[in-house]
């Protein structure tokens, strides 16, 4: 699975210059190399890739470097139960989480047959934290990132007027194919959905890191081939997309065709899936921070991309993917 993300590229220097001849002798303060971005108040020049975090594009009109626009966390949403509930537009319901997942057990029991001639793996539903008051706390930190970032909430792929239609989601057109999701995972993704609107939330902590910036931790102990999210925005063209500033655009649909691609792009409106982190998969070190796959799915005819544990995952464990997939585009050897 590829993300179709400006972050994940290693970006060539760029000298952004009010005169060329007064600056030609500026180098990054980080790793002295030249050609770089200016500060219009200081003028220390930078690499996108050397600032923490990566800064994903040379930004429009003026630009302040870290000293001198004096960053500081973003500003808390408040832990007011109304205020999440209406930002998550939670509904209430008497259906528990513990009856729908023994629903969901007993299909797969009845649908199993007695000779298997091979195991498959099945998905897991997420676990919600026990404590209300702790998946307030979860839905606060994703409701902070998402503000800071300009973006509404949602869950589900949106398509906006003047971006490509749902008709146009077409797994078939897909090169090569798409896997299809089974009935009884569609089942398990469906109950994962049901759960979030009703409030009980995934085990996951948004954190701004000063290095990575926004990032996603683990709440409690993740199952290995738990869901964990469905990657989530307006859906559009990629051809559209192409040399957008957006730091956060995947692939919904790679096909034979170029101009019938699709792009996820959560800027405007998204889930916890846009703060999730790609590993550097240059180095040993990077691999091993891989916890999560990205995987595109035909679910009910429709191209759908869901994030998934690939291992047993630790309460406090932040959480990383590959952004690569077998297109192998991206390079990130600039990832922290």
């Amino acid at each position: 699975m590829a993300l179709r993300s400006k972050k994940s590229q290693a970006p060539k220097p760029i000298f952004r210059s009010k005169d060329a001849d007064d600056y030609s002798e500026v180098y990054c303060e980080e790793c002295e190399s030249g050609e770089l971005l200016l500060c219009d108040k200081c003028d220390e020049g930078f690499h996108l890739f050397c600032l923490r975090p990566i800064l994903v594009s040379v930004p429009k009109g003026s630009w302040f470097c870290p000293s001198c626009s004096k960053q500081k966390m973003p500003k808390s949403f408040p832990l007011v139960q109304t205020k999440i509930i209406d930002f998550f537009r939670i509904k209430r319901s008497t259906e528990s989480t513990q009856k729908l997942s023994q629903d969901v057990q007993k299909k797969r029991k009845r649908s199993s047959s007695l000779v298997m001639s091979k195991k498959r793996r099945k998905l897991v539903p997420f676990n919600p934290s026990e404590d209300p008051e702790r998946r307030l706390e979860q839905m606060r930190s994703l409701a902070t990132a998402l503000t800071a970032s300009g973006a509404e909430f949602s869950n589900e792929l949106t398509y906006r007027p003047g971006m490509a239609l749902r008709s146009a989601n077409q797994p078939a057109l897909e090169k090569g194919g798409m896997q299809v999701l089974t009935k009884e995972d569609a089942e398990t993704l469906n109950l994962c959905k049901r759960m979030m609107n009703r409030g009980e939330w995934p085990p996951l902590m948004v954190v701004f890191d000063p290095e990575e910036g926004f990032t996603v931790e683990a709440d409690r102990f993740i199952r290995d081939l738990t869901i964990i999210t469905e990657y989530v925005g307006d859906v559009d063209y990629l051809k559209n997309h192409e040399n957008d500033d957006g730091d956060s655009m995947m692939t919904l649909l790679h096909a034979a065709n170029p101009s019938q691609s699709l792009v996820i792009c959560p800027d405007k409106h998204g889930n916890v899936a846009r703060f999730i982190n790609g590993i550097n998969n240059h180095t040993q070190e990077g691999k091993r921070k891989q916890n999560l796959k990205c995987v595109r799915y035909d679910v009910n005819g429709e191209c759908r991309v869901l994030l998934i544990a690939n291992r047993d995952i630790s309460k406090g464990e932040r959480l990383y993917y590959d952004y690569n997939g077998y297109e192998h585009e991206y390079p990130t050897e600039h990832f922290v």
